[in-house]
């Protein structure tokens, strides 16, 4: 297979992806890259330059790929679903709200969740209207405006994290259209946020965005409910550059006992339309929740569940063991 791998200097804290194992047979490294350079001159660059190898521990981490003319970042979406696939397994996307702990807290609650088994998390932006959220959620996000969590601080701690998973920002219109369009686009990417799911923007409505965000090589995830039409479905699947959200139910989000039954149509109808990565989110609570919707779909989105045992359990990270007990049990149910 023709792979070039080209590798950027990040802080490595897991060794668990096998996609960022070094070897020299499939590329060279470029100390001097830079993080965000764009794909194609960072490739140009990197078959121009051998240098040795980094060790573990080095500052090195998210790598390009490169196979039969496709460069894609090694945290992108399609790439970890296309490395979930290769390995027989779903994807586990995990939520939470930044700032319902503390934003200094961030890091370690999702390096806990990253190691714990999360194959993507999305991080939900604090908002005062989250009128598509149950009420677990939408206590978490009052809370975090409680605590003064505002967009341009959740950009910058999360700037600061490094994780070998995708993150994903799930917020509203609003907070980004006030902070602007190309603002955010350009900070979500160098916080390095893979894409961004805007719950209330349907496709017909996000030309401003998809042009603010294509230039920056940023994902957007659109949803699909039970209640889409065929045109909207239709309009879901072309514009998606992730993965396609399928909400499992008509209602806000929260932990329910059983998974609707709707699911496997709706799951189907998307993949009538379209190759890309289906998940299925909305009241998705239990490891059973994932084994139902993973026999159908290629991942499972668990918030309630999470944000509620974060609320009760994290204690500043003491109660780190139990959360990721929870997140293993979830994961193990991803398997094929």
């Amino acid at each position: 297979m023709n792979l070039v791998t080209i590798v950027f200097p990040r802080i490595v804290r897991s060794t668990r992806s096998m996609d960022l194992v070094w070897t020299e047979a499939v590329g060279q490294c470029v100390p001097s890259a830079v993080r965000g350079m764009n794909a194609t001159t960072a490739l140009k660059n990197t078959l121009k330059t051998k240098s040795q190898a980094p060790r573990w521990g080095s500052r090195t981490t998210t790598c390009i790929r490169y196979r039969v003319g496709t460069i894609y970042d090694v945290n992108s979406l399609a790439h970890r679903f296309e490395t979930l696939q290769s390995r027989g397994e779903k994807g586990l996307v995990l939520f939470l709200t930044a700032g319902d702990q503390p934003l200094g807290e961030l890091r370690d609650v999702l390096t806990c969740l990253a190691e714990a088994g999360a194959d993507a998390i999305e991080v939900g932006i604090p908002f005062s209207d989250p009128f598509g959220e149950g009420p677990t959620i939408q206590q978490s996000s009052q809370r975090a405006l409680d605590r003064g969590t505002s967009l341009r601080q959740v950009l910058d701690t999360l700037g600061a994290v490094s994780l070998p998973i995708p993150l994903v920002a799930m917020g509203y219109y609003n907070p980004i259209l006030r902070f602007g369009l190309e603002a955010y686009a350009a900070g979500a990417h160098a916080a390095g946020i893979t894409g961004t799911i805007i719950s209330d923007l349907v496709p017909d409505e996000a030309d401003r965005w998809m042009a603010a965000a294509a230039p920056h090589g940023h994902e957007t995830i659109f949803l699909a409910a039970p209640t889409s039409t065929a045109a909207r479905l239709d309009d879901v699947c072309a514009r998606t550059t992730g993965f396609v959200y399928a909400v499992s139910r008509t209602g806000v989000t929260g932990a329910e006992n059983a998974v609707p039954p709707q699911v496997v149509d709706l799951v189907a109808a998307v993949k009538a339309r379209t190759p890309k990565p289906v998940c299925v989110g909305f009241g998705i609570s239990k490891a059973e929740h994932v084994r139902m919707v993973c026999g159908v779909a290629d991942g499972a989105v668990v918030g309630s569940a999470l944000v509620h045992r974060l609320h009760d359990g994290w204690d500043g990270g003491r109660g780190a063991g139990v959360i990721a007990t929870f997140v293993r049990e979830l994961k193990a149910a991803t398997h094929a």
